[in-house]
C-alpha cells in the first residue's frame, strides 16, 4: 500500500467532513469504504475507525451510514465481526466474467477467480450477504446475457448484483484500448440480461442493477439511481483519498490529479475548499453547458439521465462537457425498462397501482 490513513488523520477528515455538513445543513453521511484495496487495512483498525467515525457522529448528532467494498482477497473470519458491526452484515466485491485481467502472483485469471469463490463462499456461509460489480467485456458479449446470468445467480447463488460499463480512465493500456464496447452490442446484451431478471430473477427475490432501480423508478416514481444518472453528482458525492486528495469520486483523484479540489489536510475548513476549487466549479457548470453543446434537451429522459457520467464523457472524448459515450446504450434501457413497467402496471387487479405507474411513466416519455 503506498498510503495509510491513520487513526488521527481520519479524526481530522471526520471532523472536517462534519463542519461541512453542519455548515450546509446535511443530515446523513454515507461513507463508502473502498481502495485500492481496504482490506490491506487489517480488521482491528476498522473496529478503530468505527469507534472514531462513532463517537464524533453522536457528539454531532448525524447519522452515518459505512458501507465497504473489497477484492475479498484478504478477508477471512477476522472481519466477521466488523463487516457485522460496521456495515450491516454487507459487502461489496467485483468479479467480471468471464475474468480476464484480475491475476494473483505466481497465477493466471482462473486461479484468482476460484480463491474469488472461495471467499466469497466463506462470507455467505457466515451470514453476509455479498453484492456484486460486475463489468463485461467483449467476451461476456459473445457469451451471452443467459450464460452470465447463470454464472452468477444459478452457479454462484448471487442474489444481488450490478452491470456497470467500463471506460478507459487514467493511463492508456493495451486493455483500454477496446473501450467504450460496442453500444449495439452492449445494448443487445444488456436487454437481454433485463428480460432474463425479469423472468427468472425478480420473481425469486433476485436484485440486477441498473435494472431493478429503473424499475422501481417506472413503477412507483423512486429516483434511487446510479450515481452517473444524478442531475450532478458533485452536488451528493465528494472523495477523499488516504493522502487527503479530494476529488469528485475516486475516478477522478486517482486517474486525473489535475481535476483534484485540494487536500483536506491543508486547510481549516472543507465548505472553503470546495468553495474556492476551481476544478469544482467545472463540474457544477457541467449541466448547463452539456444542454447548449450536445442535443441533450431533444431526449425524453433527460430528467433521468442528465447527460449521464463525466468521467466516462472526459476519458472518452477529452472534454468534460460532453454526453456519456453510452447515451444510446442508456435510452435503450430506460425505453425497456419503462415498457416493462407499463406491463407489470397494466396486471395488476387494483387501479391504484396502475395509477401510480402511470403517473411515473407518463412524466417521462419515451425518446
Amino acid at each position: 500500500m503506498d498510503h495509510e490513513l491513520t487513526l488521527e488523520q481520519l479524526s481530522v477528515v471526520i471532523r472536517k467532513v462534519m463542519d461541512h455538513m453542519e455548515q450546509r445543513r446535511l443530515e446523513t453521511l454515507s461513507i463508502y469504504w473502498q481502495g485500492g484495496e481496504v482490506m490491506t487495512m487489517p480488521p482491528a483498525w476498522f473496529a478503530q475507525a468505527r469507534d472514531v467515525v462513532q463517537e464524533a457522529a453522536e457528539r454531532r448528532h448525524k447519522p452515518v451510514l459505512n458501507y465497504i467494498q473489497s477484492n475479498m482477497m484478504a478477508y477471512n473470519l477476522q472481519w466477521n465481526g466488523v463487516i457485522s458491526r460496521m456495515f450491516g452484515n454487507n459487502i461489496g466485491t467485483s468479479m467480471d466474467f468471464p475474468n480476464l485481467h484480475r491475476k494473483l502472483k505466481g497465477g493466471g485469471p482462473s486461479e484468482y477467480e476460484k480463491i474469488w469463490e472461495q471467499k466469497i463462499l466463506e462470507a455467505r456461509e457466515a451470514g453476509i450477504e455479498v453484492g456484486i460489480i460486475s463489468i463485461p467485456n467483449n467476451e461476456t458479449l459473445d457469451m451471452g446475457a443467459d450464460r452470465f446470468y447463470a454464472h452468477f445467480v444459478e452457479e454462484l447463488g448471487i442474489t444481488s448484483f450490478q452491470i456497470n460499463t467500463p471506460f478507459p480512465g487514467g493511463l492508456p493500456t493495451t486493455v483500454k484500448q477496446g473501450y467504450p464496447l460496442d453500444i449495439s452490442h452492449l445494448s443487445k446484451f444488456m436487454v437481454d440480461l433485463a428480460n432474463i431478471w425479469m423472468d427468472r430473477g425478480r420473481p425469486n427475490g433476485v436484485r440486477v442493477g441498473p435494472f431493478d432501480k429503473l424499475l422501481d423508478y417506472f413503477l412507483y416514481g423512486n429516483k434511487d439511481l446510479l450515481c452517473i444518472w444524478r442531475d450532478n453528482c458533485v452536488n451528493e458525492f465528494v472523495c477523499i483519498d488516504p493522502r487527503g486528495h479530494v476529488a469528485q469520486c475516486d475516478c477522478w483523484v486517482t486517474s486525473y490529479p489535475e481535476f483534484r479540489f485540494g487536500n483536506i489536510f491543508d486547510c481549516d475548513n472543507l465548505s472553503d475548499l470546495l468553495g474556492n476549487s476551481q476544478a469544482r466549479r467545472r463540474f457544477q457548470a457541467r449541466p448547463g453547458l452539456l444542454v447548449q453543446r450536445e442535443d441533450c434537451l431533444d431526449c425524453g429522459y433527460l430528467t433521468l439521465c442528465h447527460g449521464g457520467c463525466p468521467v466516462r464523457a472526459y476519458t472518452v472524448t477529452g472534454d468534460l462537457y460532453r454526453k456519456d459515450p453510452y447515451c444510446d446504450l442508456y435510452k435503450t434501457l430506460f425505453s425497456d425498462m419503462e415498457e416493462a413497467a407499463v406491463n407489470l402496471g397494466s396486471s395488476r387487479p387494483d387501479s391504484c397501482a396502475n395509477q401510480r405507474m402511470g403517473d411515473a411513466a407518463s412524466s417521462i416519455p419515451s425518446g
